[in-house]
């Protein structure tokens, strides 16, 4: 009998250790984990377009390893539908001049810009447009998600990924004849030697040219005329 009431004294007492505490812990985490919320805006839905005068695309590349050179494209436009209810079900196309290049450095001899968007870099003659549509907004938290979609440059189309930031947004503002209007930032990168534009990229174990690896900066608005048509509601499943 004795031996009876140590062994349940022992069961009881490897019951109540600290594994079995940091297991019953762990149970409300996994519960608790849910999908990130829409952020909130009274912005409505419906199709949304560029403000050109409030949208950039900003770039830079490595140069020899001693700096980051940093450029621009100066005429972008797009359009986003927008579902401020369930953010996933919106999408974004946007298009971009590759003839628009913008150095700091127009002036020199030869032309950089010309040269930047001339055969050895862009070929923008050849490929005058650089085309981006997504196929995918996945919420990564209350005001961020990461948009997916195909990016068509220098004849080539492959899928790139970037990390956007809902900056907010409003139906209406008194000042702002435009209608409703919402913001964004973005950032990503890409390789630009998977689009055929490999020019300058310096040899393995070497920084003496221009990187391969290219980081994008995006800040953008977008508006939507206060009389146009509401957008449809989503079907109920």
């Amino acid at each position: 009998m004795k031996k009876l009431v140590t062994a349940c004294a022992l069961l009881a007492l490897a019951a109540c250790s600290p594994k079995a505490e940091k297991a019953a812990d762990k149970a409300p985490e996994t519960a608790a984990k849910t999908a990130p919320a829409a952020p909130v805006t009274d912005a409505p839905a419906g199709t949304y377009t560029l403000d050109k005068t409030h949208a950039s695309l900003v770039f830079r590349v490595n140069h020899l390893g001693l700096s980051n050179y940093t450029a621009r494209f100066t005429k972008l436009d797009g359009e986003l539908k927008f579902d401020p209810e369930n953010p996933s079900a919106s999408s974004v196309t946007a298009t971009i001049d590759p003839r628009s290049i913008e150095t700091d450095f127009p002036n020199r001899e030869p032309d950089f810009d010309a040269e930047l968007a001339g055969k050895s870099w862009l070929d923008a003659e050849q490929f005058p447009q650089i085309t981006f549509r997504s196929t995918g907004v996945d919420l990564t938290g209350p005001n961020t998600a990461r948009v997916t979609g195909d990016l068509e440059l220098h004849g080539v189309t492959r899928p790139i990924s970037f990390d956007v930031t809902f900056n907010g947004g409003y139906a209406s503002f008194p000042p702002d004849t435009s209608g409703s209007r919402i913001g964004f930032s973005g950032r990503g990168t890409l390789n630009r030697s998977d689009f055929g534009v490999a020019y300058g990229i310096p040899p393995e174990g070497s920084t003496m040219g221009v990187g391969d690896l290219v980081e994008y900066q995006i800040e953008v608005e977008f508006v939507r005329p206060t009389d146009a048509p509401a957008a449809a509601a989503p079907a109920k499943k």
